[in-house]
């Protein structure tokens, strides 16, 4: 297993392969102690929820130097408007990381790729990190690489469902066939399935949920921690292949009275 083994985006190194949310927290003030207790080194925050004028209520104001700020375009409902909305997050000195999220479905949130795709295409010109949330669909992710995206974030299940990978079978496609990272978003809500991801071979994982609305999000977040390592090592150190007989770890030899 290789000594560093560290993701590469947007050239910004991240040895923590967890990345977090700032979405449904009891309070601001647990973010800092969930990203310490984590170790997440990138967190997503909604453009909406930055102010500038709110003082120390400013969400900006509760994210450690250090930690990569992802924007993300939650609230746009096309491709112009994701646009829009990242080119302020820029000029607000967010920096050049943008989660692309386009969703015009409101029963299950479901993001609407064409209009990511369009937006990809604009954003990547213009030299931003993007990032674009989809449903996981290996032509468009191939589409999403060629128009510069910098990764692409298939969902899990849908956003805030915790009900982990039931899109697995077209993960794995883009886990294959994909030359950029493959992060896994929306729907993880078990450190185990966090690990089952990573152990798939995503290149890292994406939480808000989970850890936002348990009892404890400091413990939670180093619950994922653990299991994000935890798979990203036993994905490097190649899993056994499953077999549908019995094979014993031990010669089945005569012993005794055989």
């Amino acid at each position: 297993m290789t000594t560093d083994d560290a993701l590469q985006l947007g050239g910004v190194r991240f040895t923590n392969r967890l990345f977090t949310g700032t979405g449904k927290f009891a309070a601001n003030a647990r973010i800092p102690e969930m990203l310490a207790a984590s170790g997440s080194q990138m967190i997503t925050v909604a453009l909406r929820r930055i102010d500038a004028q709110a003082g120390q209520e400013n969400i900006l104001e509760f994210i450690p130097k250090g930690v990569t700020l992802l924007p993300n375009t939650s609230g746009a409902r096309t491709a112009e408007q994701a646009v829009r909305i990242a080119r302020i997050a820029r000029e607000a000195g967010c920096g050049d990381f943008i989660k692309i999220e386009v969703i015009t479905d409101m029963k299950y949130l479901m993001p609407d790729n064409w209009e990511t795709l369009k937006a990809t295409e604009v954003l990547a010109k213009e030299g931003f990190v993007v990032l674009p949330y989809v449903l996981p669909d290996l032509p468009l992710a191939k589409r999403l690489e060629n128009a510069g995206a910098a990764a692409v974030m298939p969902l899990g299940a849908p956003i805030g469902t915790n009900r982990g990978l039931e899109t697995r079978p077209l993960i794995e496609q883009l886990i294959e066939n994909c030359t950029v990272p493959v992060v896994v978003d929306a729907g993880i809500g078990r450190p185990s399935q966090a690990a089952a991801a990573m152990e798939m071979g995503a290149d890292a994982v994406l939480v808000n949920t989970a850890i936002a609305t348990a009892a404890d999000p400091e413990a939670m977040g180093r619950a994922f921690d653990l299991a994000v390592r935890a798979g990203r090592i036993a994905y490097l150190a190649r899993l056994a292949e499953e077999s549908s007989l019995a094979r014993a770890s031990s010669p089945l030899t005569g012993f005794l009275d055989d």
